[in-house]
């Protein structure tokens, strides 16, 4: 655990919101990710489940958390399994946890070795009607391998084909869009590391720097702050920012390019997202500086539109209204275009082609429910973008925001975003 230790009420607490939604007589189940193999004999870094560990704070390959909050015995109605160590296992992969390491973390009392798991399942799945299975539901997901909850789901069901099957996701979504004040604390951590990144890349860049050296300067701060990337950074200089998800980051950032960085870091499985563009040479052109300033605008207008019961999708509306006056005003579009086109496909998407923002938390992209209005307590990144292929540059600006009662607060307020912030910045 490269993270300092978290308050287990955090776990506790999310558990108690979970269970409250199952119905009478119910077992959930939620398995640990796979190990990720990569070529011969290897294997990536682990990623945990972000469903197990809302639930339990665990980290660690292998782990099953059991929840069935009517089971007839009391010690039965939270189990958590863990794979059980031993000194081979110990020599070459390192430490795993004990089961008094597992209760401190998680708040769950009951903590068995995996070889338990199951008998126990049995036991519990004579005893309970409702079963709840967990999967991947993100609609934006590639699946293309099984995960060990997919396996678990084909096993189970076949096992016991009589009980009645529900969809753990469901529950699930529809409570991790609302972030605790103990999670927020989280978020703000990889928020400080990815501004503090920022600052360090900021008086970095000059002509003649390689993407990857600015890719290097990012990792060394947030790796020394406890966390790791978010996820790929995209690091694009010049013509490389209108590919919107460019992270090849290996070409040279020129004198005269804008330099497009969207790169945050995650702390504790929370993650930041921020999105910054930067003059290579440490000053705007004034064309620069008009579409710059002309993606801040609607950045800000987006972020005052955030307000609870609002649907996502009425938000993105209003994000594209405000950038097609944005893009009248740039002469990028004119009235005539925006009278003939097709209402699929309206003109302003030939330089704004992406959504305004997303929910975020342990998933960068984080779960919501189709549909759902957003609430207090989401965190929302608002990332709006102009991307200009004939002039060789685009702008793309990102803060993450919390949505709340009484308007927003901007997770990432003090990182620079003025024009005149940002050069003096890079002045230093």
């Amino acid at each position: 655990m490269r993270h300092a230790p978290i308050d287990s009420k955090l776990f506790v607490q999310n558990r108690e919101r979970l269970t409250k939604l199952l119905l009478p007589d119910s077992l959930a189940v939620v398995n640990a990710n796979d190990l990720v193999t990569t070529n011969s004999d290897g294997t990536g870094p682990f990623y945990p489940n972000s469903d197990l560990f809302y639930l339990s704070g665990v980290e660690q390959e292998e782990s099953i958390l059991l929840l069935a909050p009517d089971a007839h015995d009391e010690k039965m109605r939270e189990i958590l399994f863990l794979r059980e160590t031993n000194d081979h296992i110990a020599r070459w992969e390192g430490h795993k946890l004990t089961k008094q390491e597992a209760q401190t973390a998680s708040g769950i009392k009951n903590v068995k070795w995996l070889s338990e798991f199951p008998t126990i399942h049995r036991m519990l799945m004579c005893e309970v009607e409702n079963v709840y299975l967990n999967a991947n539901e993100h609609r934006r997901a590639v699946l293309e391998h099984d995960s060990r909850d997919d396996r678990f789901i084909r096993d189970t069901q076949k096992t016991w084909p009589l009980h009645r099957y529900h969809r753990l996701a469901r529950l699930l979504y529809g409570l991790r869009p609302v972030k605790s004040d103990l999670e927020l604390d989280l978020i703000k951590e990889a928020v400080a590391s990815t501004n503090a990144g920022f600052e360090r890349v900021a008086r970095f860049v000059k002509p003649g720097v390689n993407e990857r050296e600015v890719e290097a300067e990012f990792a060394h701060e947030f790796i020394r702050r406890r966390g790791r990337f978010a996820y790929a950074p995209i690091i694009a200089s010049g013509m490389n920012a209108n590919i919107l998800h460019y992270i090849d980051n290996n070409l040279p950032c020129k004198n005269g390019d804008l330099l497009l960085l969207d790169v945050a870091a995650s702390y504790a499985n929370y993650n930041a997202d921020l999105t910054r563009t930067i003059p290579v040479n440490g000053k705007f052109t004034r064309r620069q500086k008009q579409i710059y300033n002309a993606v801040l605008r609607v950045m800000r207008g987006c972020t005052k539109n955030l307000t609870p019961g609002k649907l996502p999708k009425n938000w993105q509306k209003e994000a594209e209204l405000m950038m097609q006056e944005e893009l009248l005003d740039l002469g990028l579009i004119k009235t005539r275009d925006i009278k003939k086109q097709d209402p699929d496909k309206p003109a302003l998407k030939k330089y704004f082609m992406h959504g305004v923002g997303h929910p975020l938390g342990l998933d960068v992209h984080d779960v919501q429910l189709v549909g759902q209005p957003m609430q207090p307590g989401w965190v929302m990144t608002v990332e709006p973008g102009i991307y200009i292929p004939e002039e060789g540059f685009a702008v793309r600006l990102e803060d993450d925001v919390v949505i709340t009662a009484d308007g927003q607060i901007n997770l990432m307020e003090g990182v620079p975003v003025e024009v005149d912030e940002i050069e003096e910045l890079m002045a230093r």
